[in-house]
């Protein structure tokens, strides 16, 4: 196609600001994983829009917080190179008038490489009195140039359309990175393991989904049009194991069907899904491990 144009634009933000539900808004598909706990996203995940000849590449990014395992290596060194070589970075904050660590350091980097940078201020629908938004605003504006501010609520999908207006001057001409009906460069097996990660995410205590990885071990459409898939969640306690599982299994039985109801509507098919848990322990701190999980910085 002739006179097309492109952007790479980066995500970023601490953890648990809504980038996630951000970057699903903006692709109208749920490519990114979303819950209420912090360091959701694990992968640099790619949205992709193509509106008439002008083609929008999303990085959504892990969270910029204290690592404590290799894996949380991992995720850091993610968020802070996902800002070079973009075309713009998105820097999504909480509306708190006191940009914290993380800010200070995405800021630095921003400055550090020139990168043209807007200001998004996420959960707005949260603040009851706006005129407060304004110090929000100048708390950010005083460490750093940005180009634009917008406020949005990502859950409600206001402002999306004020933030795709402001990207288009970020357009370049260029080939096309993706055909026209792709929305994420993620294959369908990371999608569907995702999407059981989230449920975990969803049901279990606050650290054992941070302990869990997914294996897709099979991903198989039969004649009919029926998916056949096997997932084994990999924990890193035998205690672990059996909180995953529950009483009877039914903990286990619960987030496989509310994760094969998403991946039936995603892949738009009849799923058969098996789960199985097995342990590992320590995987997060072994880099062999880490790897063969799908966590690469490539």
């Amino acid at each position: 196609m002739e006179n097309t144009t492109c952007s790479m634009i980066a995500i970023v933000g601490r953890p648990n600001v809504g980038k996630s539900t951000l970057l699903n808004a903006l692709v109208g598909e749920n490519v990114a994983i979303v819950s209420d706990k912090p360091q959701t996203t694990r992968n640099r995940i790619t949205g992709v829009v193509t509106k008439g000849k002008a083609q929008y590449i999303f990085l959504d990014t892990p969270g910029l917080h204290r690592a404590r395992t290799r894996l949380g290596e991992y995720m850091d060194n993610v968020s802070r190179s996902s800002v070079a070589d973009v075309d713009v970075a998105v820097l999504v904050v909480e509306p708190i008038p006191n940009p914290g660590d993380p800010e200070q350091e995405l800021m630095r980097r921003m400055t550090q490489l020139g990168v043209p940078s807007i200001l998004v201020i996420n959960k707005v629908d949260k603040v009851e009195q706006k005129e407060r938004l304004l110090a929000v605003i100048d708390a950010y504006q005083k460490c750093h140039q940005f180009d634009h501010v917008v406020l949005i609520s990502a859950r409600q999908k206001d402002g999306i359309d004020q933030l795709f207006d402001l990207l288009e001057s970020y357009q370049a001409e260029s080939p096309w990175y993706f055909p026209e009906d792709a929305f994420t460069d993620q294959p369908e097996r990371q999608i569907v393991g995702e999407m059981l990660r989230e449920k975990m995410l969803r049901r279990l205590d606050k650290e054992i989904p941070h302990g869990t990885a997914v294996s897709i071990e099979k991903f198989h459409e039969r004649p009919n049009g029926v998916i056949d898939i096997e997932a084994v969640i990999y924990c890193e306690k035998e205690s672990h194991k059996g909180i995953i599982i529950g009483k009877k299994g039914a903990a286990l039985k619960q987030i496989s069907s509310e994760a094969r109801a998403d991946m039936e509507a995603f892949l738009d098919a009849k799923v058969y899904l098996q789960t199985w848990v097995k342990v590992k322990e320590n995987w997060r701190d072994n880099p062999g491990l880490i790897r063969s999980f799908g966590f690469t910085e490539d």
